[in-house]
């Protein structure tokens, strides 16, 4: 399988859970330089609604 993991070469967001019990793990580049990572269901949740709101694709919608 290819890594998935998002890079400044190719931004974007990637999620995992293996199973019901591991927790979440999030990665998180956005072509304008910020960077995150996240541990736990939580955590998770919130590092994807963050990016989902002010990064990515949010760029396209502001203009910035």
């Amino acid at each position: 399988m290819a890594d998935l993991t998002p890079t400044p070469d190719r931004p974007g967001l990637h999620v995992s859970k293996p199973s019901p019990n591991a927790p979440a793990t999030g990665s998180a580049v956005c072509h304008c330089g910020a960077t995150a990572t996240a541990t736990g269901d939580k955590q998770v949740r919130v590092l994807v609604e963050g990016y989902t709101a002010n990064h990515g694709a949010a760029h396209n919608r502001t203009g910035r």
